[in-house]
């Protein structure tokens, strides 16, 4: 077999079907979710150390500029209910089902009970407090919510998450819980006493809505261009823009050096936080990236780092996947490949 047909049968490989793994599936979802977490982190500390305001999307299609908070003074009262009905950019109506509310410091945990219809549901969350604060975690009918992003750590603004539930049920019982677990404490330096920190102190108002998605698609806004320079790594290559779900895979040939490679993803759209995707490179291990919204400021570089080998092509293959359902609710995305300056 020559080189030209190694390479061509590895293509065809990562271009096929994925090989039958028992629980794939949610060993993808566990890896997405820690990959968003830190993308989520990774962001918020580089808009707070740049100055910059956070993009939120509110009811009505407005957007509003907030900082991440970062006193752990006292909390504020709860804010005001979540509006009853509102319509998203893209045309999407929702309706409220019910409101809850739970706290860092006091009632932590919460039940509301709601009607499944079939239409697709989500939970929006609105925090008063802290950024860094303990997110609700979200179960339905006693189970973990686990195909679905967390809620963000007190970023300030509203946020949708989705909201799977069982198949034919009538009704669901969905908590919130903001019950922390284990403990932990700091040391000012060698020697100094370990100190517990202060929980971080939020008031979360939250509500459950379903939603009617648009008659028809809405295209998302077109992205802005990768900056061809970020601290330590130059644009190796990038993908043109695509839309899901008709666009699902993408492919980026670079040439490899022997050193390090990184993987950046941006998306527009009312469902762009929900986007995920898996990497393979020519036939080797399957990795999992997230995407960012770039609106302005500073690029929020989450770098997902990989090793190419050196002296030949290689392409890495992307495959997309959302969280929840997206009727007629497009998103634009498209990926690039980064090379680390030595």
């Amino acid at each position: 077999m020559s080189v030209q047909d190694l390479r061509e049968m590895l293509r065809e490989r990562a271009e096929g079907p994925a090989p039958a793994i028992p629980d794939r599936h949610e060993l993808v979802r566990r890896r997405v979710r820690r990959t968003w977490r830190r993308r989520v982190m990774a962001s918020a500390a580089a808009t707070v150390a740049a100055g910059a305001a956070v993009l939120s999307l509110l009811p009505g299609g407005a957007v509003t500029r907030h900082e991440p908070a970062t006193s752990a003074s006292a909390v504020a009262p709860a804010p005001e209910p979540l509006p009853e009905r509102f319509t998203a950019h893209d045309g999407t109506g929702y309706r409220r089902l019910a409101t809850a509310t739970v706290r860092t410091d006091g009632a932590r945990k919460t039940s509301v009970t709601i009607p499944v219809t079939g239409r697709p549901l989500d939970v929006a969350a609105l925090c008063d407090g802290s950024f860094g604060a303990t997110a609700p975690r979200i179960s339905v009918a006693g189970r973990a919510a686990g195909a679905s992003p967390p809620i963000s750590p007190c970023l300030k603004g509203m946020e949708l998450v989705p909201l799977p539930v069982p198949a034919g049920a009538g009704q669901v019982t969905v908590t919130f819980d903001t019950t922390t677990r284990g403990g932990g404490c700091t040391r000012q330096g060698k020697g100094a006493p370990c100190v517990t920190p202060e929980p971080v102190k939020a008031v979360w108002n939250l509500a459950v809505y379903e939603w009617t998605p648009p008659a028809r698609p809405v295209d998302p806004e077109p992205l802005r261009a990768f900056p061809k320079r970020l601290p330590s790594w130059e644009l190796a290559g990038a993908t043109q823009d695509r839309i899901w779900p008709q666009d699902g895979t993408a492919t980026v040939t670079v040439r490899g050096d022997g050193g390090r490679m990184g993987i950046e993803a941006l998306c527009a759209g009312d469902l762009a936080r929900r986007m995920w995707f898996t990497y393979r490179i020519e036939g080797g291990d399957e990795g999992v990236v997230t995407c960012s919204q770039w609106t302005g400021g500073p690029y929020p570089m989450a770098m997902t780092e990989l090793a190419v080998p050196e002296g030949r092509r290689v392409t890495v293959t992307v495959r997309a996947g959302i969280w929840g359902e997206g009727t007629n609710r497009p998103v634009r995305w498209a990926m690039a490949v980064y090379r680390k300056r030595s």
